[in-house]
């Protein structure tokens, strides 16, 4: 069985440790890193072809060079982070974009026109 003062100081050690756990214990997701002072490295723009906007699905479909991430050269259909871009393009425009999967898809995250 342990003294009172044991009790005592267990108790102000454990109270004294919880500030410095609670400050940790947000969760690590794909959208929330936690970079400390480093900046993130800007994403590498890849040159696409607008070939088809579909509005409705909040899709386009690009032609492309060769991404970042390993995927070659191809025509695909990519999501949209912001479905306001799709208002802003028409098949034939030359466009810089940056892709990432985004909740299981593969998905336009940057865009600039030419």
């Amino acid at each position: 069985m342990k003294t009172p003062l044991g009790i005592i100081l267990t108790a102000l050690f454990a109270a004294a440790a919880l500030p410095a756990l609670a400050a940790n214990d947000k969760p690590q997701t794909a959208d929330t890193h936690n970079h400390g002072n480093h900046a993130m490295a800007p994403a590498t723009l890849t040159e696409g072809l607008v070939k088809k906007v579909d509005k409705a699905a909040g899709r386009v479909t690009l032609s492309h060079g060769p991404l970042p991430n390993g995927m070659p050269a191809m025509t695909m259909m990519f999501r949209v982070k912001d479905p306001a871009w799709l208002d802003q393009l028409k098949a034939g425009d030359q466009i810089l974009f940056a892709a990432d999967q985004v909740n299981g898809a593969m998905t336009v995250v940057e865009l600039k026109r030419k």
